[in-house]
């Protein structure tokens, strides 16, 4: 079931930007609520508690019993808007919510078990790639977030949109399987591959090169130099001549 929060509201006759500028100036905060087939009905909220259901986050994904002047509205919120300056809410839009109403809502995921990811143990960084998820269902089955499995995940792997589980009746609106959430590598890891791969290429060509002389490798993988072990028998065998 969805979260269901309370939240009361005061009816606002007037509508216009001078209105609107009135009601902020009493220390409100001026919305509308529209949908289900009924006309519009301005109504304000008081600044405080409107700013704190947002900052609680989970706000455009709740359900909301909205008393206005006494008369229920179940409403959800579609939109609000924030002071550039000083992120304060200054309009709120409220959907009107019918029986057995679907929405298209923004579900947020949640990566879990990073602990248990051998990527992140080699000291990459969790990155989230897409925040959320855009789905279609029903108001009253709401999902507060999507879970995000790192298990296993190594460094520069990822987690897509279809590795993940969806609650049944809930339908995907996002278009292709996106990624969700990847695992960067720690600074200087690209440095270290390189040196990994040049150092690894360079004992594969010594190898090579003793295999076609038919030497083994000299120590630390470098091979003997062709017909060096010719010469030490050839040194003994100068004594004998000169006898």
């Amino acid at each position: 079931m969805a979260t269901v929060i309370e939240l009361s509201a005061t009816a606002r006759p007037q509508s216009g930007k001078g209105a609107a500028r009135a009601v902020r100036r009493a220390g409100r905060v001026p919305g509308v609520i529209y949908g289900d087939g009924k006309e519009p009905v301005g109504v304000s909220l008081d600044f405080k508690e409107l700013k704190q259901k947002i900052y609680a986050g989970h706000f455009l994904t709740t359900v909301c019993n909205l008393d206005v002047d006494g008369t229920k509205h179940r409403v959800i919120p579609r939109d609000f808007q924030l002071d550039p300056v000083m992120d304060n809410p200054i309009h709120v839009d409220f959907l009107r919510l019918g029986e057995g109403a679907m929405v298209r809502v923004r579900v947020p995921i949640r990566a879990i078990n990073a602990d248990q990811a051998p990527g992140i143990k080699r000291g990459g960084t969790v990155n989230i790639v897409s925040h959320t998820i855009a789905v279609q269902c029903l108001a009253d089955n709401i999902p507060q977030a999507f879970e995000v499995d790192l298990t296993g995940l190594e460094i520069n792997y990822s987690r897509h949109l279809s590795e993940i589980t969806l609650p049944a009746n809930v339908r995907v609106l996002e278009h292709g399987d996106i990624t969700l959430v990847t695992i960067v590598p720690p600074s200087g890891y690209a440095e270290e591959m390189k040196a990994a791969a040049e150092a690894a290429a360079a004992a594969a060509a010594a190898a090579a090169a003793a295999a076609e002389a038919g030497t083994p490798p000299a120590e630390g993988g470098a091979p003997a130099a062709p017909g060096a072990a010719a010469a030490p028998a050839a040194a003994a065998a100068a004594p004998a001549e000169k006898k």
